[in-house]
């Protein structure tokens, strides 16, 4: 049955208000480019662990190609069995929905009968489509599940959506969320504006995806002009690729920025200003930003590897792995900024989440 903001735990729905850390969940293979499941299995209990506070599946993190490789299913379904078996306390899980009306549709009822709460849906296969058209798509994807909208970056095949299409993608009533990954500071505010035009702030939530501002956009508020008068909004956590490494790290530091606003009445201390710059250079290694992100994917399993949630770095794709000086880039990272890793807390665990 089609599944409706209205029809969501209330604690889940909190837990989303509130903002939390959802790592985009990267795909486990072995040496033939097989399913792993044991370390799939450690990956998914490894976020728990870490204190996420929900999950986000078949997403670009997770490889678009599972589904030509009929994974789809199966890899939600064990991210959703592992977590259910590892915690008992609310998690938002959110299934990454691809491909024209008709597949989208089908993902969305595939991830709605595993128990996900919320789909990401990418605009990619669309992006020669008119903005009418994108918009009736999200209006027939939104009768299924409830929406996270998805401002994927350009560079990795997103389209350029303007504030008309946010303004009206946020006033679809089972639209629950934006995830603004666009790496772009005036699209960025483009999002911003739209939810504002649509005076829907307080029902749709912004979860960044800008890997390359983090910090920032969850420190600083955003204002936008409505009726003549100012609106402010602020980003509530972060659903990102970026998170799917260095996870307990990242929750910590969305906890300290949450608390160090809350003490301060929103002013924000330098040190934690300058903490941006400091996870977007580990960013730049990790997705490979020297090479135009070619090793985006294969960079956040080269950090699970180095710890050993992961066995290798095999992507679905043979020609996707590291890209040129990416390794070396990932060491000069690891190193200057070791104290911004979860190194110590994962080799802590290791042994029971591989278990």
């Amino acid at each position: 049955m089609p599944l409706n903001r209205s029809d969501l735990p209330q604690d889940v729905l909190q837990l989303l208000a509130d903002g939390t850390v959802i790592p985009a969940h990267p795909l486990a293979l072995d040496a033939r480019r097989q399913f792993d499941r044991r370390r799939q299995r450690a990956l998914t209990r490894y976020y728990v662990d870490a204190g996420a506070g929900g999950l986000a599946v078949g997403v670009h993190t997770t490889q678009f190609a599972i589904r030509e490789h009929g994974l789809y299913e199966r890899v939600l379904a064990a991210a959703m069995e592992d977590r259910l078996a590892w915690t008992s306390r609310p998690m938002a899980m959110v299934a990454g929905l691809c491909g024209r009306t008709e597949q989208a549709r089908k993902e969305a009822r595939i991830a709605v009968g595993l128990g996900y709460h919320a789909g990401l849906l990418s605009l990619a296969a669309l992006s020669s489509a008119s903005e009418d058209e994108m918009i009736a798509h999200c209006e027939q994807v939104a009768q299924e599940i409830p929406l996270v909208g998805f401002y994927l970056q350009t560079a990795v095949g997103g389209p350029t959506l303007p504030h008309s299409f946010w303004r009206r993608f946020a006033s679809i009533p089972n639209a629950l969320a934006i995830k603004v990954a666009p790496f772009h500071r005036y699209r960025t505010l483009d999002v911003v504006r739209g939810l504002v035009d649509a005076g829907a702030e307080e029902r749709v939530y912004l979860y960044t995806g800008n890997d390359d501002h983090i910090v920032l956009d969850l420190a600083l508020p955003f204002t936008a002009m409505r009726d003549g008068q100012p609106v402010t909004v602020r980003f509530r956590g972060g659903l990102l690729g970026h998170w799917s490494v260095w996870t307990a790290s990242a929750v910590r530091q969305l906890r300290m920025i949450k608390s160090t606003i809350a003490a301060n009445g929103g002013s924000l201390p330098p040190e934690l200003l300058a903490l941006d710059s400091r996870v977007t250079d580990c960013n730049a290694a990790f997705f490979d930003v020297r090479n135009d992100f070619h090793g985006c994917i294969a960079g956040c399993h080269e950090v699970l590897r180095r710890q050993g949630l992961l066995e290798g770095i095999w992507c679905l794709d043979p020609q996707e792995g590291l890209g040129k000086g990416q390794a070396e880039e990932i060491d000069r990272v690891l190193r200057q900024h070791a104290d911004l890793s979860d190194d110590a807390f994962v080799q802590a665990n290791l042994q029971r989440w591989l278990a």
